[in-house]
């Protein structure tokens, strides 16, 4: 067991995961030194070896819409596109639903071993296997093209068509290949901190230089109704602080919904970042996958009983639509993937849309970093797509009640809660519990795990900055994207050890 200079372990000695990396002369390169493995995934591997209640890493274990599962199987199944031999030529007006006919289809292919007869809503071998080989690098044309209209559905944003799309490997890879299409060793790369520990993971994998600009908790000032009296509302960062940063980058990486803060970039603000962005020459990548789950500038949904008028206009005042800031269609690069919002992140379906005079490169870059993203998930990932406004509006509303009931139970527990504005984690202060004093952030979210059961992440693996013992981190990073019955299960415990 690997362990701090308390005792308390810090890796897995099945894995061999360790929370830092040591130089050693045996690494192959500089930047392998600042590259180490992901501390959120290694507290998940703790808490299934302690068997605590994995509240660190941001991944539902609750299924996909089941009809976005119905079309993996069959096309995994059968290996061709249902509507394909679809005799009605409709996928909207036949008198069965595409799910009802789906399950037809699928309980066909079981009984027969996958050797059906060519009836319409149903597919052969003799057809050919597509669906279970490789696609085109850059993703499957359907595909490409119904993403270019998501962003009409859910934006307005009509200056993206197929050819604009890269389906890539996740948003990890779409993003890994945004920044190795901009950048070259030694450019500067703009990150707000606390940040998701793969953005300076990727540029140090790529010879960049990761510049931080800090995101503080502040008080609201426009006299919104605040959820906690006692703690901050919003996080803000100093615009001073981001214009010396912009200032020679070549690339700023923005979030929002933000993991960890749950802080939703305002109008104001997004427009102030794109004016730098032009001014000096800066390219944004966006990382977009928490889109559907924005609760309100504090925390409030205002249009709590308008889920389709909500879906359709809240969402687009919190993304960096580049139409709506004309400058930036040609320096604006928009990651996102389905694994949050579908519930999905073992997939590993996402894309970018990136503009035309960086699209050759870019897939040249994604097809060497991955080549394709699984071809079967490229399929289902249609009906996703499909999936009516009631189901992101009913996603948004899901979370939001989770991060509030997590959220009440850590305050009542010590904790100093900022309410989350998006996403589905709480970044919290750990100073006000007394079990915790004195700790280390890394003391304890290890102090949690192996005493309450309950498992977090440090919150220094959220900033690249170096704190000194005057600023010292406080902050843990909790998940509320687990069932119900986690969340009680970890709420019951907190409150009975800590209490």
């Amino acid at each position: 067991m690997i362990t701090a200079a308390n005792g308390i372990p810090t890796g897995d000695t099945d894995t061999g995961a360790t929370m830092t990396v040591t130089n050693n002369d045996n690494n192959p390169s500089p930047s392998s030194n600042a590259v180490k493995e992901s501390q959120i995934r290694m507290m998940t591997r703790l808490a299934s070896k302690y068997r605590a209640v994995n509240l660190s890493q941001g991944f539902p274990n609750e299924s996909p819409p089941w009809c976005v599962k119905l079309a993996l199987a069959h096309g995994v199944l059968s290996g061709r596109p249902f509507e394909e031999n679809d005799g009605s030529g409709d996928t909207t007006t036949t008198t069965t639903t595409l799910e009802e006919r789906l399950q037809l289809s699928l309980s066909e292919l079981l009984l027969s071993n996958g050797e059906t007869k060519a009836t319409p809503g149903t597919t052969t071998r003799a057809a050919g296997d597509q669906l279970n080989q490789y696609s085109p690098p850059c993703g499957r044309s359907d595909l490409r093209a119904s993403i270019a209209n998501y962003y009409k559905r859910f934006y307005d944003y009509d200056g993206v068509g197929a050819e604009d799309v890269t389906v890539t490997l996740g948003a990890t890879e779409a993003l890994a290949s945004a920044l190795r299409t901009l950048g070259k060793p030694g450019d500067k790369c703009v990150i707000f901190e606390p940040f998701h520990e793969l953005y300076p993971s990727q540029c140090q994998l790529f010879y960049l230089d990761p510049v931080y600009v800090t995101l503080r908790p502040s008080m609201e000032t426009d006299n919104k109704k605040n959820t906690n009296d006692n703690h901050n509302t919003n996080w803000t960062y100093d615009q001073q602080e981001l214009e010396q940063a912009m200032d020679g980058a070549r690339i700023l990486v923005l979030n929002t919904p933000h993991n960890p803060t749950g802080k939703v970039f305002s109008r104001e603000e997004l427009a102030h970042i794109c004016s730098l962005c032009i001014k000096h020459d800066v390219y944004l990548v966006t990382d977009d996958i928490y889109e559907h789950m924005c609760y309100g500038n504090d925390g409030h949904d205002e249009h709590d009983h308008d889920h389709e008028q909500h879906t359709n206009t809240h969402k687009k005042q919190h993304l960096v639509v580049p139409q709506e800031f004309p400058e930036m269609v040609d320096r604006t690069l928009l990651c996102n993937s389905l694994g949050k919002s579908a519930s999905a992140t073992g997939w590993r379906l996402g894309w970018c849309v990136h503009p035309p005079h960086l699209r050759d490169t870019y897939r040249g870059i994604h097809d060497q970093l991955a080549v394709m993203s699984p071809h079967p998930m490229q399929y289902a990932t249609l009906s996703y797509l499909r999936l009516p406004d009631s189901y992101f509006a009913d996603l948004k509303h899901k979370y939001k009640r989770r991060v509030t009931k997590l959220g009440r139970a850590l305050s009542e527990v010590g904790f100093g809660v900022t309410p989350p504005q998006g996403a589905y984690y709480l970044f919290v202060e750990y100073n006000g519990v007394r079990e915790l004093e004195g700790m280390t952030s890394e003391e304890a979210a290890m102090h949690l795990l192996l005493n309450v059961g309950v498992a977090c992440v440090p919150g220094d693996n959220f900033y690249g900055k170096k704190w000194d013992e005057s600023t010292k981190n406080k902050y843990l990073r909790f998940a509320a994207c687990r069932s119900d019955d986690d969340l009680d299960e970890a709420i019951r415990l907190l409150k009975e050890k800590i209490l």
